[in-house]
C-alpha cells in the first residue's frame, strides 16, 4: 500500500511540473482581460468539430470513477443551446491562461457561451473581488440574456466565486458553482507568505472564513467541489471539501491529480463538463462525497 501511494505521488508530482511548464509557456497569453463578446448559440457556431472535447481521453493517470450523471441531450442542439454562460476564475497570482483546455471543451459544440475573468494581481481583499465579478456577472448576464450563469473556480477564484454566492445574493445569479482545489476550510500551508493579505484571507481563523461558516440560509447555488490527496496547497487535504449545512453541496474527490493540474486533467475537464451539462440543483440539502478516483 505504501509503495503504491508513494508511487501514485510521484506521478502527480511529475505530472505537475509538466503542467507547471506548459502553464509558464502560456502565462503571458492571458495577463490581458478578455475582450466580451456578443452571446453564440449553436446555429451560430454550426456543427463544432470539436477541436476541444479535452475528455477523460488522455493520459489516464487518474482513472475515474462516475461523480455526476450526464444530463440527456447534452448536444449542440436542445438543452446544450440554452444552457447558461460559464465564467472561469483563476487563482492567486494566475491568470485566465490556466483554463485553455477547459474553456475549449465546455464550449465545444456550442452548447455554451465561456469566458473568463481576470481579477488584478495587485488584488489585497477578496471580498473586494467579489463585488467586482457581481458586476461582471451581471454584465454577462444582459448581454447574453441569460439569468443565470456557472461559475468554475481554481484555488483562490473558488473562494471568490463562494462568497459571491454565499454572502452577496450572487446565488440568485449562479445556477452551479464548480471549485477546483479550494481551500474553502482555510489553508496553512507556506505561513511565510502570510505577509500578504489574500493569504491571510485563506487562513482559517481569518475574517472571510467566519463570514463563509456563518449561516447561509435558503442560498440557491448549486456547489461541486473537487479535491484531491495529492493537493499540495491544502493543509489540510480535507479543507478543499464543502462542509456547510446550508448549501447543496457535492465533494468530488480526485485521485492522482496536483493542484496546478485540476484545470487541466482531462479527467477533472470531463467531470466538469458533466456537472454543468447536467440537471440542476440536487434535491438534499447535504454535503455529499464522490469520487474520480
Amino acid at each position: 500500500m505504501g509503495l503504491s501511494m508513494s508511487g501514485a505521488a510521484l506521478r502527480a508530482g511529475v505530472l505537475e511540473l509538466i503542467v507547471l511548464g506548459g502553464h509558464i509557456l502560456m502565462y503571458p497569453t492571458g495577463m490581458r482581460q478578455e475582450r466580451p463578446t456578443a452571446a453564440r448559440t449553436a446555429a451560430d457556431s454550426g456543427s463544432g468539430t470539436g477541436s476541444g472535447s479535452g475528455s477523460g481521453s488522455g493520459s489516464g493517470t487518474a482513472p475515474t470513477t462516475a461523480t455526476t450523471t450526464a444530463g440527456p441531450g447534452a448536444d449542440a442542439s436542445g438543452a446544450a443551446a440554452t444552457a447558461p454562460p460559464a465564467l472561469l476564475l483563476h487563482g492567486f497570482t494566475d491568470n485566465r491562461s490556466v483554463f485553455v483546455l477547459l474553456r475549449r471543451a465546455l464550449g465545444a459544440g456550442g452548447r455554451r457561451q465561456v469566458e473568463t475573468y481576470n481579477y488584478s494581481p495587485f488584488t489585497l481583499d477578496l471580498r473586494v473581488t467579489a463585488r467586482r465579478l457581481a458586476d461582471r456577472v451581471e454584465e454577462l448576464c444582459e448581454r447574453t440574456g441569460q439569468d443565470r450563469v456557472d461559475l468554475v473556480g481554481h484555488s483562490l477564484g473558488g473562494l471568490i466565486g463562494r462568497y459571491y454566492v454565499q454572502r452577496l445574493g450572487g446565488d440568485a445569479r449562479v445556477r452551479t458553482l464548480v471549485t477546483l482545489g479550494t481551500p474553502h476550510c482555510g489553508t496553512g500551508v507556506a505561513p511565510f507568505m502570510d505577509a500578504h493579505p489574500l493569504v491571510r484571507q485563506m487562513r482559517r481563523d481569518s475574517e472571510v472564513m467566519a463570514e463563509l461558516r456563518a449561516p447561509a440560509p435558503g442560498c440557491r447555488t448549486r456547489c461541486v467541489a473537487f479535491w484531491s490527496e495529492f493537493d499540495a496547497l491544502m493543509d489540510p487535504i480535507e479543507t478543499a471539501r464543502i462542509e456547510h449545512p446550508d448549501l447543496i453541496a457535492e465533494n468530488v474527490h480526485v485521485t492522482g491529480i496536483g493542484h496546478l493540474a485540476l484545470p487541466a486533467h482531462p479527467t477533472v475537464i470531463a467531470a466538469v463538463r458533466r456537472t454543468l451539462d447536467g440537471p440542476g440543483p440536487v434535491a438534499v440539502r447535504h454535503s455529499g462525497t464522490a469520487s474520480v478516483a
